[in-house]
């Protein structure tokens, strides 16, 4: 499977949101390293996993946070 890898910039202009938000805001709390980006060799700089980002964004994702309880439901926290 093809994966595109985006710069900030390059996600910047395909969501519409600031480069700087998405270092500052979104990266690391919506967007999840070795899920939504990569850091390549161990270097520095971030590339995004644009199918990974677009499946999350139309709410399809499989990576839900939620605690199991022992009722056998789930705590969304």
């Amino acid at each position: 499977m093809s994966q595109t890898y985006l710069t900030t910039d390059e996600l910047s202009s395909r969501i519409k949101y600031d480069p700087r938000t998405i270092r500052e805001r979104l990266k690391d709390s919506v967007l999840l390293e070795g899920i939504h980006y990569i850091r390549p060799f161990g270097g520095r700089k971030i590339l995004y996993i644009w199918e990974k980002i677009e499946e999350d964004m139309a709410g399809v994702g499989h990576h839900t946070f939620a605690i199991p309880m022992a009722n056998g439901g789930l705590c969304h926290g």
